[in-house]
């Protein structure tokens, strides 16, 4: 059974989980281990999982983004609450830094 994670997404109780944009690829170079997702937003650091199974890891996805959510530069210390997404975790690449023009 095909899980269609914008379908996931928009029927949660959370207004901050419906408003995610999510969108497609097909390809993310995670061919060792597919299924690849990664979250990121301006300002936040971003983060790459590969080896999800969306059907399985439903719960584990919604509580990592509660997490980002929170976390307003992205970096999550605690990733516990994510089950077995943590242990799906490919990288963590750092928010860009902010530039102030003098």
């Amino acid at each position: 059974m095909a899980v269609d994670l914008k379908a996931v997404f928009a029927k949660s109780s959370d207004a901050a989980i419906r408003d995610f944009k999510i969108e497609t690829y097909e390809c993310m170079s995670a061919c060792a281990n597919p299924m690849a997702i990664s979250f990121r937003a301006q300002g936040k650091a971003a983060y790459m999982f590969s080896g999800v199974d969306p059907a399985k890891d439903q719960q584990d996805i919604l509580a990592f983004a509660k997490l980002y959510i929170a976390a307003k530069d992205g970096w999550i210390e605690d990733a516990r609450p994510c089950g077995r997404l943590r242990h799906c975790l490919l990288g963590r690449i750092p928010a860009d830094p902010v530039i102030v023009s003098a």
